[in-house]
């Protein structure tokens, strides 16, 4: 199996490119903001033909790249049904920051725009993509939509966990959609009950596992998330 990922942007989002192995077809996963050339760069290094686009959550800097990276593609972006709303609006619906300010702290580079083929996940579902078996978990409190997204390696479980679990911490709830008593849920439901082995891919900062966290990460550790 290949996984491919990179922090790109000025929020370091990290995006991903999975795929069963080189010359397979592809998912790509939260392509944020300065993340196409290196999209591209995996892709054809890779020899991969890309399927779909993921979002494990409709934050800016995740989505930022969405809609030319769905376009050059021709291939549709998934979402969850409660934050589909964010691709119409993405900087109004992802921070306080006046347009002008994310202007500023992107060097004047401002362009967004909703896909043109937008598939919306309904909770806790799964679905077949690009040869790989995807689940798609339904974790709230860092959004109202935000996912985790499972697939397993040889048998062995994997997470790209976005906003909602990192190495040492999770994601924050003061945002617009955000909510501490469903971040403890989602927490306590969806990412303690995975095995100690899971991979676990998070929106920011390095790879860890649910082990590691379980024993670490002090909004797992007491095993009572938050």
């Amino acid at each position: 199996m290949l996984i491919k990922g990179f922090p790109a942007g000025s929020w370091a989002t990290n995006a991903y490119v999975v795929a069963a192995g080189p010359g397979e077809p592809a998912i790509i996963i939260d392509p944020g903001q300065d993340s196409i050339n290196g999209i591209n760069e995996i892709v054809r290094e890779n020899r991969l033909v890309p399927a779909a686009v993921i979002l494990t959550h409709g934050h800016i800097d995740h989505i930022w790249s969405v809609a030319p990276i769905s376009s050059q593609f021709d291939i549709p972006a998934f979402i969850h049904t409660q934050d589909r709303y964010r691709l119409a609006d993405p900087a109004g619906s992802s921070f306080a920051a006046a347009r002008e300010q994310l202007l500023a702290m992107t060097k004047g580079a401002l362009e967004l725009s909703e896909p043109s083929d937008v598939k919306v996940i309904e909770d806790d579902s799964s679905l077949l993509l690009a040869g790989l078996d995807w689940g798609f978990l339904h974790a709230p409190g860092h959004t109202e939509g935000s996912m985790v997204l499972t697939t397993n390696r040889g048998g062995d479980p994997i997470a790209f966990t976005g906003d909602v679990l990192f190495a040492g911490s999770i994601g924050r709830t003061d945002l617009p959609g955000g909510s501490s008593q469903a971040m403890q849920a989602s927490l306590e439901n969806v990412i303690f009950p995975m095995p100690d082995e899971t991979l676990v891919y998070p929106g920011h900062g390095p790879d860890t596992t649910i082990g590691v966290e379980r024993a670490t990460n002090p909004f797992l550790s007491t095993g009572r998330g938050l």
